[in-house]
């Protein structure tokens, strides 16, 4: 896989078909960076206001055409992505593995889900908005029938962030074409070499011209794929880039989906299986080295059993594994400002009192962005390190006196992505789920709802606005559009005006009938 990603990278870029292989406007380069190392590892042009504005136009041009697509034929493209991507899968998990800095088996999890992405949004595109689907119709009674189909909203604009590159952009590309829409995508600009893999294969398997574009770039080209154009935006990454979103699709009332951060708790009962907890703990803590929206941040203990679990998960954790080739657990991050957040945290939180049981720091052993997995106790709520985003490798342990402790502590915060619960008590459980303000639960697993590409996926509180995955996610590409008719030709309509008494009379008689008697709500 690794020697596919060199080959790759050292060919060049893959240049977008719109930019006609001239350089932005802006004329700039963006150098990709390995965080294992530091060193250059491709170069790719970042597209300025024009060529932005150019995908946007083609997207816009497009619309119409994708939407009349038949929806067989959209089945068909998805399940030859689907394919192409299962042919090349070493290829694209050597690109991760690069670009991310990702172990071998995280870059094959993600290329795996990304296909699954493909293959689910493959078969739903027969489904959505196929037929027109007839309504409760109340008004039958007075010669109207109402029936309503999906329709897709039109041009549609991604931003993806570095942490999961293919898989997200698939999450997004994905079920807007299904639907019938035009895409334009705008990667990281730390991982733009899977996009472009990407773009080859929709291309590939035989996408329509100008359905998708591919623009690559650093914020500000994010910020002008924002601005005008387009029926709708999906973003993902932090909060604050995600209200600068929201407030550019309020002004131009368009919808918009956010998914943000997250602060997810981890909440261990006393019956856990401890063992399987505490390696459930180091996964949600420490996949993709803690880069992760829907990665365990907070971990809250009930004290019976604190001691037995933080042994366990001190044990496993000094077993972890830092490399940055050949077989080991926990990789580099990727980006510079975000390893020294992480650091920021976790040096504020000791000097709070707070005690490091395993790693603390940079490892010293690597020039790259390399923070070791950090196991860390005596932590409080109002620390950063339990209040903000960490999105790195640490994991916080706090002793709770019982599970309703657990609950409140959990809901102490302005995010609401995801928490996982552990228990041997399934009716307990689920008890626990409902009084966490999260927008999914897992029991005796980690968060992994977006692992499970039928379940939709959402955030509460600042953790983002409306739904990816499923049929939920699915439908926000499309509009309910209903069709209204008059089974007598419109003579009703047409003998609206004069108003008469006579006629008001009738009505007030239809009313009662209708909605107050038992034989007329039955009759409506």
């Amino acid at each position: 896989a690794m020697n596919h990603a060199t080959e790759f990278i050292q060919r060049g870029t893959i240049t977008p078909a719109w930019l006609g292989g001239k350089p932005s406007t802006a004329g700039a380069t963006l150098e990709i960076r390995s965080g294992a190392d530091g060193s250059v590892i491709g170069r790719v042009p970042a597209a300025g206001e024009v060529e932005v504005d150019q995908a946007i136009a083609s997207a816009a041009g497009a619309r119409h055409a994708m939407a009349r697509l038949p929806g067989h034929v959209r089945r068909d493209v998805l399940a030859q992505v689907a394919s192409g991507l299962t042919a090349r899968a070493g290829e694209f998990a050597g690109v991760l593995v690069e670009e991310a800095c990702k172990t071998v088996r995280d870059a094959r999890t993600e290329v795996a889900r990304a296909i699954d992405t493909f293959r689910l949004a493959s078969e739903e595109a027969t489904r959505i908005g196929g037929e027109y689907l007839p309504l409760d119709n109340t008004a039958r009674s007075e010669g109207i029938e109402a029936v309503w189909k999906r329709v897709p909203v039109g041009a549609c604009s991604f931003i993806t962030p570095f942490n999961f590159p293919l898989n997200l952009a698939a999450h997004k590309i994905a079920p807007a074409i299904a639907a019938g829409n035009t895409v334009v995508l705008k990667p990281s600009e730390i991982t733009p070499f899977s996009g472009q893999l990407v773009e080859k294969l929709l291309e590939e398997a035989g996408l329509p011209e100008g359905v998708f574009s591919l623009v690559l770039g650093d914020g500000e080209t994010g910020a002008a794929l924002c601005e005008v154009g387009v029926d709708k935006i999906s973003f993902t990454g932090s909060v604050a880039t995600g209200r600068r979103v929201a407030v550019a699709c309020a002004e131009q009332l368009i919808p918009c989906t956010l998914e943000l951060g997250g602060k997810d708790p981890m909440i261990v009962c006393a019956d856990a299986d401890l063992d399987a907890a505490a390696g459930g703990a180091l996964a949600g803590g420490f996949l993709n080295a803690g880069q992760f929206c829907c990665g365990t941040e907070r971990v809250y203990v009930v004290e019976e059993v604190a001691d037995r679990f933080i042994e366990k998960v001190v044990e496993r954790a000094r077993a972890l594994r830092q490399e940055t080739s050949g077989e080991f657990d926990v990789g580099a991050m990727f980006w510079p400002r975000q390893l020294e957040i992480v650091e920021r945290q976790v040096d504020d939180a000791v000097a709070a009192g707070a005690r490091v049981l395993v790693g603390g720091r940079r490892n010293p052993r690597f020039e790259g962005l390399f923070y070791e997995p950090t196991v860390i106790v005596d932590v409080r709520s109002d620390m950063a390190l339990m209040r903000d985003e960490t999105f790195g490798p640490v994991l916080p342990i706090v002793r709770v006196k019982d599970v309703d402790e657990a609950i409140a502590r959990a809901n102490e915060t302005r995010y609401g992505l995801a928490a996982n619960v552990w228990t041997r008590d399934a009716k307990r459980a689920g008890e626990i789920a409902r009084r966490i303000d999260s927008g999914s639960v897992c029991v005796n697993d980690l968060s992994m709802t977006y692992g499970v590409i039928e379940a939709p996926f959402g955030g509460l509180k600042e953790s983002g606005v409306g739904h990816v995955q499923g049929r939920d996610g699915l439908r926000g590409y499309c509009h309910a559009q209903p069709l209204i008719r008059d089974r007598f030709g419109g003579r009703q309509a047409g003998s609206h005006y004069p108003y008469s008494e006579k006629r008001d009379a009738g009505m007030k008689r239809m009313i009662r009938f209708f909605f107050g008697t038992p034989l007329g709500r039955w009759l409506s």
